[in-house]
């Protein structure tokens, strides 16, 4: 018995990305500023005029808080009401030039309102910013270790479990003293 080989079609990725992006209430330019690619290769992407690489594939996926096969499918998912994002799922900034990582705890949707991070500082590690928006806040828990925060003029040692909440719109930095690796969280709200 001989059975036909079928081919079938690529996923249409610019129809999946379109629903993700649009259930999540951003628009085009959002999603560019969040993943990093151009609104123009989104909208070509979208349109299907384009097909993305893996490398911009998976920065979508990330940006959208799916997972990269998710993407891929046309496959319409129900919305799970609760949703777990697993710990390789969870974007990293690498600043090991710096002696810091910063984890991305909260939804790529929320960037630019509310974000939150989990900062990693090895001895001698630092999280340098220049000033924030007008209005920007910031709020800082440390976990494990003691750092040291400066913000404008003004420098505070912040021990395990306490929280300073400080003005973001100056320059401002995070560092570690101390001899061993200090883990914080990092709440920041834009006005």
């Amino acid at each position: 018995m001989n059975k036909a080989v079928t081919t079938s079609a690529p996923p249409e990725v610019g129809a999946t990305l379109q629903r993700l992006r649009l259930a999540r209430g951003l628009t085009l330019e959002d999603l560019s500023r969040i993943a990093g690619v151009s609104k123009s290769m989104l909208s070509q992407i979208e349109r299907e005029k384009a097909n993305p690489t893996i490398a911009i594939t998976w920065r979508l996926a990330n940006a959208l808080g799916v997972p990269i096969g998710e993407l891929l499918s046309s496959e319409v998912r129900p919305v799970d009401l609760i949703r777990v994002v697993d710990a390789h799922e969870i974007p990293t900034l690498p600043g090991s030039h710096a002696g810091y990582s910063l984890r991305i705890l909260g939804p790529m949707d929320l960037a630019g309102k509310y974000e939150w991070y989990e900062l990693t500082l090895q001895p001698g590690g630092e999280l340098a910013s220049q000033a924030h928006d007008p209005g920007t806040t910031e709020h800082l828990t440390v976990v494990t270790g003691t750092v040291e925060l400066e913000v404008g003029a003004e420098k505070r040692k912040i021990k395990h479990g306490a929280t300073a909440r400080y003005p973001a719109d100056q320059n401002h930095a995070i560092r570690n003293a101390g001899k061993t690796e200090a883990k914080a969280l990092l709440v920041v709200v834009h006005r």
